[in-house]
């Protein structure tokens, strides 16, 4: 759970993601083998039968020495020319979980353990560190060592072959905006309490730094706000570009500069943004690799189409609660945070993407589906979402030229959206909530196909439903 997660939890978690910890982890221990192999043999309670040449054993970590440095160089040429290209296809922003790929760094880091070993082993051969039964141990070590890279090598050519492809970024910028709403969704105002109106007099705090707010450590705000008798009122929610001219937090009571140095402690503060504490940026970030697949350059509308049914996954992560603002588990510390609006994340999905595809009747049919899927399914989010689909009709009637395409757009969009189309074919509950027949539209996903009834969020009333005019 990132949205209670302390400072320092949260930045070990990182280290622990970086690529020079496992291979610096991996190869200690490769050391460490290669070294206990010498040490142990006086200790030993009986002798080996089998000899081992001196020889044969340094012949075999020459060859696995020589044979790993080219191999950790392929891998990591291998990984940044992923990197490159899913900046170039996907996102920027994309980077930044490219380099958190666990196999990649499992793969890069066995091979480089692999390769200092061989080169402990070979030192320790030559200067006569091993006596016979040292050999035999170190012999061992080594199969296992060529049978861990084995399979470690197997499984990186199965995983190279889709590393930094489109499908493959937009299947982690998925992955990782799904998370970061799951938390949100969870925890929206990060374990703390709802925003409220903040008093006049309350002390200003801003960063002396200028970046990124990270992540928010909201426990030791609420520390220090207990401790002094204070009530901090976040300004700067993740996400937000701070700099000493914009306030961060509000601060009711009379908090000395010691105390103030120690609340902005809690704010981390980076040049880049983070999905991690940040719903926001998933959303950013999965528009911006449709609106470049939209690009006339590239004129790709199918990525554009898939990253339209990644923004319904995640979107569908909040739930029907989506609009409530209550964090049920948290809010004993007694500090203030507001919460990203839902036309705020609306406009962070859909706003590039319909301004770049609403020529393209192929995405205008699948952002109208979207929106409709989205209606049923975020009931307490119905108004902006009816208002963006609003905005979606206005503005494919301004940019679509073909008349027929336009037509066909109009059809699909008066099913979903205008009230008496709704009302045609619909059907009445015990409860007196309608259902919409939209079973045999060829532009919705079997998720939109499922029966009337099947599922709570998808029945709304005749009041809701006539948002959009």
């Amino acid at each position: 759970m990132t949205g209670a997660m302390g400072r320092w939890s949260w930045i070990m978690r990182r280290i622990v993601r970086r690529v020079w910890f496992r291979a610096a982890l991996i190869s200690l221990c490769s050391v460490a083998l290669a070294i206990l192999a010498g040490i142990v043999t006086p200790y030993l309670p009986y002798d080996f039968d089998v000899q081992i040449g001196q020889d044969s054993v340094g012949t075999i970590l020459q060859i696995m020495a020589s044979s790993m440095l080219a191999v950790t160089t392929f891998s990591l040429t291998a990984m940044v020319s992923a990197y490159g290209s899913a900046t170039q296809l996907g996102t920027p922003r994309a980077t930044q979980l490219m380099l958190g790929d666990s196999t990649s760094q499992n793969a890069l880091s066995t091979f480089l353990g692999a390769f200092v070993f061989s080169m402990v082993g070979i030192v320790g051969l030559k200067t006569s560190a091993y006596g016979s039964d040292g050999r035999i141990i170190l012999f061992a070590a080594t199969v296992v060592i060529i049978l861990l890279v084995v399979v470690t090598l197997l499984r990186w050519i199965g995983h190279i072959t889709g590393f930094g492809r489109m499908s493959d970024v937009i299947d982690r910028v998925e992955d990782a905006a799904t998370r970061a709403m799951a938390d949100f969704a969870a925890h929206p105002v990060l374990c703390g309490r709802p925003a409220i109106a903040v008093p006049d007099d309350a002390t200003a705090i801003s960063s002396p730094d200028t970046g990124y707010v990270t992540h928010v450590d909201v426990p030791a705000l609420g520390r220090l706000a207990e401790k002094h008798g204070l009530v901090v009122h976040v300004v700067a929610l993740p996400g937000t570009m701070v700099h000493p001219a914009r306030d961060m937090m509000r601060v009711e009571g009379r908090p000395d500069d010691t105390v103030c140095r120690a609340l902005a402690g809690a704010f981390t503060i980076e040049r880049h943004r983070r999905f991690e504490q940040d719903p926001r940026l998933g959303l950013i970030s999965l528009s911006e690799i449709a609106s470049r697949a939209l690009a006339p350059a590239t004129n790709d509308p199918g990525t554009a189409i898939e990253v339209l049914n990644a923004l319904l996954r995640v979107l569908l992560a909040l739930g029907p609660g989506a609009a409530s603002g209550r964090d049920e588990e948290c809010g004993r510390y007694p500090v203030h945070l507001g919460r990203p609006s839902m036309e705020d994340m609306l406009d962070d999905a859909f706003r590039p993407i319909l301004r770049d595809g609403a020529k393209e009747v192929e995405v205008s049919l699948r952002l109208s589906s979207t929106l409709a899927a989205l209606h049923a399914g975020l009931p307490a989010a119905r108004a902006p979402i009816a208002a963006m689909a609003k905005r979606q009709a206005a503005r494919v009637a301004t940019v679509m030229e073909d008349a027929e395409d336009l037509a066909a757009f109009r059809q699909s969009h008066d099913r979903y959206w205008l009230p008496r189309a709704m009302v045609d074919g619909e059907s009445t509950d015990k409860s007196g909530h309608t259902r919409g027949n939209t079973r045999n539209d060829p532009n919705l996903d079997q998720f939109d196909r499922r029966p009337a009834g099947a599922s709570g969020h998808a029945t709304a009333s005749v009041k809701e439903q006539k948002g959009p005019q």
